[in-house]
């Protein structure tokens, strides 16, 4: 599929999951569509990155050891205000009654998914 078409540009994007494989997965998609990607396997990781790293959107599963994805985009926020994230989940309802407003791709999600989210969210990043 062709996505050149969805004028979104080339942004940075930091991927979080603590299954190697669909965080490969995840990351060769994000690069397919011409951006560059950048991958941690823990929250920890993805912190390190931010602390020396200008990043676009975080793409972050929800349900990893030691932090969840909604608090790390809290403290990632922290770190870059204007950081874009969205929260990659198998869950239909968050566990334990956890809301939030963060744009979600339910996994497993195919490319095409991906591409609407990041068209969503990428816009709000030019400054």
């Amino acid at each position: 599929m062709d996505h050149s078409d969805t004028n979104i540009g080339s942004a940075t994007i930091l991927v979080v999951d603590d299954d190697a494989l669909i965080n490969i997965n995840t990351v060769d998609m994000v690069q397919e569509l011409g951006h560059t990607a950048l991958e941690a396997y823990s929250a920890r990781e993805a912190l390190d990155i931010l602390n020396g790293r200008k990043v676009d959107v975080l793409i972050t599963d929800y349900s990893m050891p030691g932090m969840s994805g909604l608090e790390l985009a809290h403290k990632a926020r922290e770190i870059q205000p204007a950081l874009s994230v969205l929260l990659a989940t198998g869950y239909g309802d968050l566990p334990d009654g956890h809301v939030t407003d963060l744009p979600r791709l339910s996994k497993p999600f195919q490319q095409d998914e991906l591409v609407e989210l990041l068209a969503r969210v990428l816009p709000l990043q030019k400054a």
